[in-house]
């Protein structure tokens, strides 16, 4: 829904609100303990997923791992080290589609591969998904949500992927823009891994010396 129109890192209370039926961020009421949920698009991979694993056990963080189900497939070790990580793991299409430019039938046909693919190598599957690009049809949602999945939107989006920006921009969209229950979106992607790698660690220093928890959704 975002990343081609080169709209706001933070996603305005207006898209909020037009799409209430998709979760943006995760504000749980009288609870007294600050949390950002981060969030992993386009693994898993075996140059980028375990780092990223490994930088958040080491701040003793959890995040959420949006897989593409053909990298679960071509990357079996990798998956399941992301499987024994204790991390949340989603469903992000078989093949990276585009909801928009996909017919309704495909689309849900690519998302229950992917399903198939990670259900026969996880003893239950999350029912988590977030669409490519953030573009998803509303009849396309509309059967996820039938099926019991919770469409995954964001609060804040690093633009990690985009090669036009510096790492230190990248880091200053995250800093500048997540507060108590921001879903925060980054890439384990060779595309994002410059940015990524200068990126999270700091991230993850800076919130938690901020008394924040890094949690899965």
């Amino acid at each position: 829904m975002f990343e081609e129109f080169n709209l706001p890192v933070k996603t305005p209370k207006l898209v909020k609100r037009l799409y209430s039926k998709y979760i943006w961020d995760k504000i749980i009421a009288n609870d007294s303990q600050k949390d950002i949920y981060l969030t992993f698009d386009d693994g898993p991979i075996p140059e980028v997923t375990p780092w990223v694993i490994d930088t958040l056990k080491a701040y003793n963080a959890k995040a959420t791992f949006f897989c593409i189900g053909e990298n679960v497939f071509k990357n079996p070790t990798t998956f399941e080290y992301l499987k024994n990580s204790g991390n949340s793991i989603g469903n992000h299409t078989y093949n990276h589609l585009n909801g928009w430019k996909t017919e309704t039938t495909t689309y849900i046909s690519n998302f229950l591969k992917a399903e198939a693919v990670m259900e026969s190598k996880l003893s239950a599957i999350q029912k988590i998904f977030r669409p490519p690009y953030g573009k998803i049809k509303k009849n396309q949602a509309e059967n996820l949500i039938a099926r019991g999945y919770d469409i995954i939107m964001y609060d804040v989006i690093a633009r990690d992927w985009d090669p036009n920006i510096t790492k230190e921009l990248c880091l200053k969209n995250v800093l500048k823009n997540s507060v108590n229950g921001s879903i925060v979106v980054f890439h384990d992607s060779l595309k994002a891994e410059r940015n990524l790698r200068y990126t999270l660690p700091k991230v993850l220093k800076h919130f938690s010396e901020l008394g924040y928890e890094f949690k899965g959704l």
